[in-house]
């Protein structure tokens, strides 16, 4: 699969009462938040469909080609680039550090709490604040580690590390044997067409600035190249750009990143703090709860700079928000208002419904209702060849379940009962079974030893523990 962005009126244009809405929500986050200039965005399914921007650069307000520092937005593209290391065999998540980078003195850490944030890392490195000062002062990977980088034990709790990703971009750069930039440049943003997502600066591109916090008045913020640091916060890029890019992982591209891997990244794999369980952390994403919608992306913030995309999977939404001042507007808010916004005044209409294309008759006799114990579940065909398990009253564990590879004929079954494998929920990942009796007939299922049989503990010897043999009373 490819990702692109176009701007197509005809594919996926909004109502003139949206547009005034999303423009109603930059506009309210400029003036309350104070900042010089701000700009957002929205692609829905790959096109382009909103943009505007508030506040003056050189005169005009900022469109969605104009650049901005992103900050740690940049991680989502470190862990893309570590990703496709592991896609190829040159790594493992599982990894210590110090199988790849070693001497750190952090080499116990694997690459997937790194990619996490469950490490244990400090926040930030050690000596003046990193973001406001060269990377010059800090050259080497010891410099921004220090005496004692680990406040927290591996892998028991999300603790947001910057220096992580810096390790992260220096295994990067081993393996690939070039700068963590010219990698990035060549892997992911030439393939999917960040012609405006750079390292450094280029114009048009907005000025960073702070706003003093009891007057109307502004202090230039001065851009400072992060040395080894980069991979956590370097990087430039524009609404339009990165509206692009959230295509990409809500889609995958074949030529970055597949499908199965970006979704990969977007599972949870770290739990959230406890005071906001409506968030986490995938593999270099942020995850949060809006209201009905699940997001997914990053926030980044430099000096002058603050930055956010949001995306959501089953509306197709991206939406971005991009302002030039140190504190002020609210820009995660911002960014996940343009998402919801969309999402609620013009929801995805469904797929229409289409009956399956090959229709087996004998798997008819599957479906319909089971018991596991005295639980009620209902059992579906569905169009795309696979079947879904779900509770028919109260709660229960539901799943969605395919046809594994090579699922069928194992143990002497027919292989009209290929096994199958569970999609989501707390079978994902479990293998569903049919089970038939010696005349062929349906004895039960078994899922992931779980059985399931027609009648609620059916009087036969499939159930585990056996029945009372007086029966029901």
């Amino acid at each position: 699969m490819t990702s692109s962005l176009e701007t197509d009126p005809a594919a996926g244009d909004l109502l003139p009462t949206t547009r005034r809405a999303l423009l109603h929500r930059v506009a309210v986050g400029q003036s309350q938040g104070r900042a010089p200039s701000l700009v957002g965005a929205v692609a829905r399914d790959g096109h382009l469909v909103w943009e505007g921007g508030r506040g003056s650069l050189d005169g005009h307000p900022p469109d969605a080609a104009t650049q901005f520092r992103i900050g740690s937005i940049t991680k989502t593209f470190t862990a893309v680039l570590v990703m496709r290391l592991r896609d190829e065999g040159l790594l493992d998540l599982a990894d210590p550090l110090e199988k790849h980078l070693p001497g750190t003195g952090a080499g116990e850490l694997t690459l997937a709490q790194l990619l996490a944030h469950s490490s244990g890392l400090r926040a930030e490195p050690p000596g003046a604040w990193w973001e406001r000062v060269p990377g010059t002062l800090r050259p080497k990977i010891p410099d921004i580690l220090g005496d004692e980088p680990l406040l927290h034990p591996a892998g028991r709790r999300h603790h947001y590390s910057n220096p992580g990703y810096a390790l992260l971009g220096a295994v990067v750069e081993q393996l690939r044997g070039k700068p963590w930039a010219q990698a990035l440049r060549e892997e992911v943003l030439v393939p999917l067409s960040l012609g405006r997502t750079t390292a450094e600066p280029v114009a048009p591109r907005a000025e960073g600035w702070a706003v003093h916090p009891w007057a109307d008045a502004m202090l230039p913020e001065p851009p400072q190249d992060l040395g080894v640091m980069a991979p956590a916060g370097q990087l430039w890029s524009t609404a339009r750009d990165l509206c692009r890019f959230g295509g990409f992982l809500l889609r995958g591209d074949d030529r970055v990143l597949s499908a199965e891997t970006v979704a990969e990244m977007r599972r949870p794999s770290a739990p959230p703090e406890p005071d906001d369980w409506a968030g986490g952390y995938g593999l270099g994403l942020q995850l949060a709860q809006r209201g009905r919608l699940s997001l997914l992306g990053h926030t980044g913030s430099l000096p002058g700079f603050l930055a956010c995309l949001w995306a959501n999977a089953e509306e197709g939404l991206v939406g971005v928000a991009l302002a030039n001042a140190t504190s002020g507007p609210a820009i995660g808010g911002i960014a996940a208002d343009l998402v919801t916004l969309v999402a609620d005044a013009e929801p995805r209409l469904p797929e229409p419904w289409r009956p399956m294309e090959a229709f087996d008759q004998g798997l008819l006799e599957i479906a319909g209702q089971w018991y596991w114990g005295t639980n009620a579940y209902g059992l579906k065909l569905v169009s795309d060849g696979g079947v879904e398990l779900y509770p028919l009253s109260g709660n229960g564990r539901g799943s969605r379940f395919v046809v594994e590879e090579g699922g069928g004929g194992e143990g002497g079954r027919p292989a009209v009962d290929p096994s199958r494998r569970g999609l989501d929920g707390y079978y994902a990942g479990e293998t569903l079974r049919v089970v038939r009796r010696a005349d062929g007939s349906v004895s039960h299922l078994d899922l992931g030893t779980f059985v399931l049989t027609r009648q609620p503990y059916d009087p036969v010897d499939v159930v585990p523990g056996g029945v009372d043999a007086e029966g029901w009373r």
